[in-house]
């Protein structure tokens, strides 16, 4: 089994910072691209940043030059910096992991989601 443990999500005042952390652990052999998704009240899940295992990196539009994706591959960990928050950033977040368990191939799987909360 994998789990997925998230951090950092908050209330923060527009213009504000946050930081999240995902720790994966369990049957890991090694992790392909980790996200993170966000899902705000009444609206779809929506990828906002993706790495790669050898660090490369995508963000939808409304994010670029605002939030930060890295991982430490020998922490099984991804991290969102998010800088410069707006109140359409409030959304329940959650990171998904491309895990290769050497089982039965590469599963997907996700964390509990943490709230961010951005209030103006």
């Amino acid at each position: 089994q994998v789990q997925l443990v998230e951090s950092g999500g908050g209330l923060v005042q527009a213009g504000g910072s946050l930081r999240l952390s995902c720790a994966a652990s369990g049957s890991i052999f090694s992790i392909n691209t980790m996200g993170w998704y966000r899902q705000a009240p009444g609206k779809q899940s929506e990828l906002v940043a993706a790495i790669t295992r050898g660090g490369s990196t995508n963000y939808r539009d409304s994010v670029k030059g605002r939030f930060t994706i890295s991982r430490d591959n020998a922490k099984n960990t991804v991290y969102l910096q998010m800088n410069s928050l707006k109140p359409e950033d409030t959304a329940v977040y959650y990171c998904k992991a491309e895990v290769n368990t050497m089982g039965p191939g590469v599963l997907d799987y996700w964390g509990q989601g943490t709230q961010v909360t951005v209030f103006s």
